[in-house]
Protein backbone atom coordinates (compact mmCIF):
# COMPACT_ATOMS: atom_id res chain seq x y z
CA UNK A 1 0.00 0.00 0.00
CA UNK A 2 1.26 3.16 -1.51
CA UNK A 3 1.32 6.16 1.57
CA UNK A 4 0.74 9.45 0.24
CA UNK A 5 0.82 12.55 2.97
CA UNK A 6 -0.88 15.57 1.59
CA UNK A 7 -0.46 19.21 3.74
CA UNK A 8 -2.80 22.08 2.63
CA UNK A 9 -2.32 23.32 -0.27
CA UNK A 10 -1.21 20.46 -2.09
CA UNK A 11 0.33 20.60 -5.87
CA UNK A 12 -1.31 17.11 -7.24
CA UNK A 13 -2.66 17.11 -11.04
CA UNK A 14 -5.70 14.92 -11.26
CA UNK A 15 -4.29 14.49 -14.87
CA UNK A 16 -1.51 12.79 -13.26
CA UNK A 17 -2.97 10.46 -10.76
CA UNK A 18 -4.89 7.14 -11.68
CA UNK A 19 -8.59 6.94 -11.05
CA UNK A 20 -9.62 5.55 -7.87
CA UNK A 21 -12.52 4.70 -5.56
CA UNK A 22 -11.94 6.15 -2.69
CA UNK A 23 -13.44 5.41 1.58
CA UNK A 24 -13.77 8.59 2.96
CA UNK A 25 -13.26 8.76 7.03
CA UNK A 26 -11.20 9.20 10.10
CA UNK A 27 -11.45 5.54 10.88
CA UNK A 28 -10.38 5.42 14.32
CA UNK A 29 -10.32 1.75 15.46
CA UNK A 30 -12.22 0.33 11.87
CA UNK A 31 -14.94 -1.03 13.46
CA UNK A 32 -17.31 -3.04 11.68
CA UNK A 33 -18.79 -0.38 9.87
CA UNK A 34 -15.64 1.49 8.94
CA UNK A 35 -14.58 -1.92 8.00
CA UNK A 36 -18.14 -1.89 5.58
CA UNK A 37 -17.33 1.62 4.14
CA UNK A 38 -13.71 0.28 2.99
CA UNK A 39 -14.96 -3.04 1.49
CA UNK A 40 -17.30 -1.22 -0.53
CA UNK A 41 -14.67 0.92 -1.92
CA UNK A 42 -12.41 -1.40 -2.42
CA UNK A 43 -14.88 -3.80 -3.95
CA UNK A 44 -16.19 -1.38 -6.40
CA UNK A 45 -12.69 -0.48 -7.29
CA UNK A 46 -11.66 -3.67 -8.31
CA UNK A 47 -15.16 -4.09 -10.38
CA UNK A 48 -14.17 -0.80 -12.41
CA UNK A 49 -10.52 -1.23 -12.69
CA UNK A 50 -9.98 1.43 -10.39
CA UNK A 51 -7.57 1.67 -7.40
CA UNK A 52 -8.96 0.98 -3.79
CA UNK A 53 -8.30 4.05 -1.65
CA UNK A 54 -8.58 5.38 1.95
CA UNK A 55 -8.24 8.88 2.62
CA UNK A 56 -8.19 9.97 6.60
CA UNK A 57 -6.69 12.84 8.52
CA UNK A 58 -4.20 13.41 11.35
CA UNK A 59 -4.15 14.12 13.89
CA UNK A 60 -7.78 13.89 15.25
CA UNK A 61 -9.97 16.83 14.91
CA UNK A 62 -10.62 17.21 18.12
CA UNK A 63 -6.50 18.01 19.31
CA UNK A 64 -6.03 20.89 16.93
CA UNK A 65 -9.96 22.23 17.44
CA UNK A 66 -9.38 22.39 21.35
CA UNK A 67 -12.21 19.83 21.85
CA UNK A 68 -9.81 17.38 23.81
CA UNK A 69 -9.56 18.20 27.57
CA UNK A 70 -6.61 15.67 28.27
CA UNK A 71 -4.06 13.69 25.42
CA UNK A 72 -5.58 12.34 23.37
CA UNK A 73 -5.19 8.25 22.61
CA UNK A 74 -6.34 6.25 19.30
CA UNK A 75 -8.22 2.67 19.43
CA UNK A 76 -5.81 2.13 16.44
CA UNK A 77 -2.81 4.55 16.00
CA UNK A 78 -1.54 5.73 13.17
CA UNK A 79 0.44 2.51 11.91
CA UNK A 80 -1.34 0.09 13.36
CA UNK A 81 -4.40 1.71 11.13
CA UNK A 82 -1.97 1.49 8.06
CA UNK A 83 -1.89 -2.29 8.66
CA UNK A 84 -5.48 -2.79 8.85
CA UNK A 85 -6.04 -1.16 5.69
CA UNK A 86 -3.12 -2.76 3.73
CA UNK A 87 -4.76 -6.09 4.48
CA UNK A 88 -8.17 -5.23 3.51
CA UNK A 89 -7.21 -4.44 0.14
CA UNK A 90 -6.44 -1.18 0.42
CA UNK A 91 -3.73 -0.16 -2.35
CA UNK A 92 -3.96 3.94 -1.57
CA UNK A 93 -3.72 5.80 1.82
CA UNK A 94 -4.23 9.72 1.60
CA UNK A 95 -3.27 10.93 4.61
CA UNK A 96 -4.20 14.50 5.33
CA UNK A 97 -2.68 16.95 7.86
CA UNK A 98 -5.57 18.23 10.03
CA UNK A 99 -4.33 21.71 10.88
CA UNK A 100 -6.36 24.91 11.23
CA UNK A 101 -6.05 25.46 7.62
CA UNK A 102 -7.40 22.66 6.35
CA UNK A 103 -9.91 22.78 8.92
CA UNK A 104 -11.40 26.10 7.60
CA UNK A 105 -11.39 24.87 3.86
CA UNK A 106 -14.83 26.00 2.51
CA UNK A 107 -16.71 22.39 1.80
CA UNK A 108 -16.90 23.27 -2.14
CA UNK A 109 -12.85 24.29 -1.94
CA UNK A 110 -12.24 20.51 0.03
CA UNK A 111 -14.30 18.88 -2.80
CA UNK A 112 -12.43 20.20 -5.78
CA UNK A 113 -9.18 19.53 -4.44
CA UNK A 114 -9.43 16.67 -2.48
CA UNK A 115 -11.82 14.87 -4.30
CA UNK A 116 -12.33 15.53 -8.09
CA UNK A 117 -8.49 16.98 -7.90
CA UNK A 118 -7.40 13.51 -6.98
CA UNK A 119 -9.33 11.69 -10.12
CA UNK A 120 -11.75 10.17 -7.69
CA UNK A 121 -14.35 8.48 -9.68
CA UNK A 122 -16.54 7.67 -6.92
CA UNK A 123 -16.82 7.92 -2.93
CA UNK A 124 -17.67 6.05 -0.45
CA UNK A 125 -18.52 7.64 2.93
CA UNK A 126 -20.66 6.89 6.34
CA UNK A 127 -24.12 7.85 6.56
CA UNK A 128 -22.93 10.64 9.36
CA UNK A 129 -19.71 11.99 7.75
CA UNK A 130 -19.17 15.88 7.60
CA UNK A 131 -16.46 17.93 6.30
CA UNK A 132 -15.48 21.20 5.69
CA UNK A 133 -15.46 24.40 7.50
CA UNK A 134 -17.60 23.65 10.93
CA UNK A 135 -18.06 20.13 9.76
CA UNK A 136 -21.18 21.98 7.34
CA UNK A 137 -20.31 19.26 4.14
CA UNK A 138 -22.47 15.83 4.98
CA UNK A 139 -23.50 13.25 2.11
CA UNK A 140 -25.86 15.26 0.73
CA UNK A 141 -24.09 18.27 0.20
CA UNK A 142 -21.14 16.13 -1.27
CA UNK A 143 -23.55 15.13 -3.89
CA UNK A 144 -24.52 18.56 -4.96
CA UNK A 145 -21.22 20.04 -5.34
CA UNK A 146 -19.69 16.92 -7.03
CA UNK A 147 -21.17 18.16 -10.16
CA UNK A 148 -21.91 14.73 -11.68
CA UNK A 149 -17.95 14.43 -11.65
CA UNK A 150 -18.08 11.57 -9.03
CA UNK A 151 -20.35 8.97 -8.16
CA UNK A 152 -21.26 8.35 -4.27
CA UNK A 153 -22.12 5.58 -2.09
CA UNK A 154 -23.13 6.46 1.59
CA UNK A 155 -22.97 3.03 3.99
CA UNK A 156 -26.40 3.54 6.40
CA UNK A 157 -25.98 3.00 10.13
CA UNK A 158 -25.09 -0.01 12.00
CA UNK A 159 -26.63 -0.45 15.09
CA UNK A 160 -25.63 -3.05 17.84
CA UNK A 161 -28.89 -3.00 20.96
CA UNK A 162 -29.87 -0.53 19.48
CA UNK A 163 -26.86 1.75 19.65
CA UNK A 164 -24.82 2.88 16.52
CA UNK A 165 -21.42 1.10 16.21
CA UNK A 166 -19.09 3.82 16.63
CA UNK A 167 -15.55 5.23 18.40
CA UNK A 168 -17.31 6.77 20.87
CA UNK A 169 -19.13 4.38 21.80
CA UNK A 170 -15.80 1.60 21.97
CA UNK A 171 -14.08 4.54 23.77
CA UNK A 172 -17.03 4.40 26.08
CA UNK A 173 -16.68 0.20 26.65
CA UNK A 174 -12.78 0.76 27.32
CA UNK A 175 -13.59 3.20 29.91
CA UNK A 176 -15.55 1.08 31.74
CA UNK A 177 -13.53 -2.02 31.12
CA UNK A 178 -15.66 -4.07 29.10
CA UNK A 179 -13.25 -5.21 26.89
CA UNK A 180 -15.08 -8.60 25.91
CA UNK A 181 -18.06 -6.75 24.83
CA UNK A 182 -15.96 -5.18 22.11
CA UNK A 183 -15.89 -8.33 19.78
CA UNK A 184 -19.25 -8.01 18.17
CA UNK A 185 -18.20 -4.05 17.40
CA UNK A 186 -14.43 -4.58 16.45
CA UNK A 187 -15.06 -7.39 14.40
CA UNK A 188 -12.46 -9.01 16.47
CA UNK A 189 -10.65 -8.69 19.96
CA UNK A 190 -9.14 -5.48 21.11
CA UNK A 191 -5.60 -5.67 20.56
CA UNK A 192 -2.69 -2.89 20.68
CA UNK A 193 1.13 -2.93 20.61
CA UNK A 194 3.86 -2.09 22.91
CA UNK A 195 7.06 -1.90 23.16
CA UNK A 196 9.06 -3.81 26.53
CA UNK A 197 10.75 -1.14 28.50
CA UNK A 198 12.74 -1.21 31.62
CA UNK A 199 10.64 -0.96 34.71
CA UNK A 200 11.46 -1.05 38.66
CA UNK A 201 11.74 -5.07 38.19
CA UNK A 202 9.60 -5.72 40.74
CA UNK A 203 8.01 -8.24 40.01
CA UNK A 204 11.01 -10.55 39.62
CA UNK A 205 11.67 -10.76 43.28
CA UNK A 206 8.26 -11.74 44.01
CA UNK A 207 7.93 -14.38 41.73
CA UNK A 208 5.36 -12.63 39.03
CA UNK A 209 7.96 -10.71 36.64
CA UNK A 210 6.52 -8.46 34.36
CA UNK A 211 7.14 -6.53 31.03
CA UNK A 212 6.75 -2.63 31.11
CA UNK A 213 5.15 -1.46 27.91
CA UNK A 214 5.69 1.76 26.47
CA UNK A 215 2.19 1.82 24.85
CA UNK A 216 2.34 5.12 22.54
CA UNK A 217 -0.86 6.44 21.75
CA UNK A 218 -3.16 3.74 22.26
CA UNK A 219 -6.32 3.73 24.36
CA UNK A 220 -5.70 1.79 27.52
CA UNK A 221 -8.86 0.24 29.13
CA UNK A 222 -10.12 1.63 32.86
CA UNK A 223 -7.54 0.76 35.84
CA UNK A 224 -7.45 -2.53 36.81
CA UNK A 225 -6.26 -6.10 36.11
CA UNK A 226 -7.39 -8.85 32.86
CA UNK A 227 -6.99 -11.60 31.08
CA UNK A 228 -5.07 -11.17 28.31
CA UNK A 229 -2.83 -12.77 25.09
CA UNK A 230 0.06 -11.59 24.17
CA UNK A 231 2.27 -12.35 21.14
CA UNK A 232 6.14 -12.05 21.11
CA UNK A 233 8.17 -13.05 18.39
CA UNK A 234 5.17 -14.68 16.64
CA UNK A 235 4.62 -17.45 19.58
CA UNK A 236 1.10 -17.20 21.57
CA UNK A 237 1.47 -17.01 25.52
CA UNK A 238 -1.50 -16.67 27.77
CA UNK A 239 -1.06 -13.77 30.46
CA UNK A 240 -2.23 -11.07 32.94
CA UNK A 241 -2.08 -7.31 32.21
CA UNK A 242 -2.30 -4.34 35.24
CA UNK A 243 -3.42 -0.89 33.88
CA UNK A 244 -2.63 1.57 36.51
CA UNK A 245 -1.00 3.63 38.84
CA UNK A 246 0.80 0.97 41.73
CA UNK A 247 -0.62 2.62 44.78
CA UNK A 248 1.49 -0.30 47.20
CA UNK A 249 4.43 1.18 45.69
CA UNK A 250 3.69 4.53 43.82
CA UNK A 251 2.03 7.70 45.63
CA UNK A 252 1.99 10.07 42.41
CA UNK A 253 2.15 8.21 39.39
CA UNK A 254 -0.44 10.28 37.27
CA UNK A 255 -0.68 8.27 33.89
CA UNK A 256 -1.46 4.45 34.06
CA UNK A 257 0.97 2.04 32.89
CA UNK A 258 0.83 -1.10 31.58
CA UNK A 259 2.86 -4.34 32.99
CA UNK A 260 1.83 -7.88 31.79
CA UNK A 261 2.97 -10.90 33.69
CA UNK A 262 3.06 -13.86 30.93
CA UNK A 263 2.32 -17.29 31.48
CA UNK A 264 5.40 -19.79 31.16
CA UNK A 265 7.98 -17.60 29.71
CA UNK A 266 10.98 -16.43 30.97
CA UNK A 267 13.37 -15.23 28.54
CA UNK A 268 14.51 -11.41 27.86
CA UNK A 269 12.61 -9.22 25.54
CA UNK A 270 13.48 -5.97 26.33
CA UNK A 271 13.13 -3.43 23.47
CA UNK A 272 10.89 -6.00 21.38
CA UNK A 273 7.20 -4.87 20.08
CA UNK A 274 4.80 -7.38 21.52
CA UNK A 275 1.14 -7.01 21.34
CA UNK A 276 -1.77 -7.39 23.94
CA UNK A 277 -5.37 -9.16 23.04
CA UNK A 278 -7.64 -7.82 26.22
CA UNK A 279 -10.29 -11.06 27.28
CA UNK A 280 -11.83 -9.76 30.09
CA UNK A 281 -11.56 -7.64 33.45
CA UNK A 282 -10.43 -9.68 36.28
CA UNK A 283 -10.74 -6.75 38.85
CA UNK A 284 -10.00 -2.95 40.30
CA UNK A 285 -6.72 -1.84 41.02
CA UNK A 286 -5.95 -1.51 44.54
CA UNK A 287 -3.31 -0.49 47.60
CA UNK A 288 -1.83 -3.58 49.57
CA UNK A 289 -0.49 -3.38 53.51
CA UNK A 290 2.27 -5.60 52.05
CA UNK A 291 3.83 -7.81 49.77
CA UNK A 292 2.56 -11.14 51.27
CA UNK A 293 -0.75 -9.61 50.82
CA UNK A 294 0.48 -8.44 47.46
CA UNK A 295 1.68 -12.14 46.41
CA UNK A 296 -1.69 -13.46 47.85
CA UNK A 297 -4.01 -11.82 45.61
CA UNK A 298 -1.46 -12.00 42.50
CA UNK A 299 -2.04 -16.02 42.90
CA UNK A 300 -5.82 -15.11 42.70
CA UNK A 301 -5.51 -13.04 39.56
CA UNK A 302 -3.36 -15.58 37.86
CA UNK A 303 -6.43 -18.94 39.00
CA UNK A 304 -9.05 -16.31 37.77
CA UNK A 305 -7.07 -16.17 34.10
CA UNK A 306 -6.64 -19.59 33.71
CA UNK A 307 -10.86 -19.75 34.06
CA UNK A 308 -11.31 -17.07 31.69
CA UNK A 309 -9.52 -18.82 29.33
CA UNK A 310 -10.87 -22.16 29.63
CA UNK A 311 -13.83 -20.41 29.52
CA UNK A 312 -13.12 -18.86 26.16
CA UNK A 313 -11.68 -22.35 24.65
Amino acid sequence: METIVISHPHHFQQDNLPPTILALGYFDGIHVGHQRVIRTAVELANKNGAVPAVMSFHPHPSVVLGKADHQWTYITPLEEKKKVLENMGVERFYLVKFDHVFAALDTKDFVDQYIIGLNVQHVVTGFDFSYGKYGKGNVETLVKESNGKFGQTVIEKIEKDGEKISSTLIRHFLKEGLVEELVPYLGRRYKLNGTVIHGDKRGRTIGFPTANLDTEDYSLPKVGVYAVEVTIDNESYYAMANVGHKPTFKEDQKKPSLEVHVFDFNHEIYGKTISVTWLKRIRDEKKFSGIDELISQLHADKSKTYEIIHSLQ
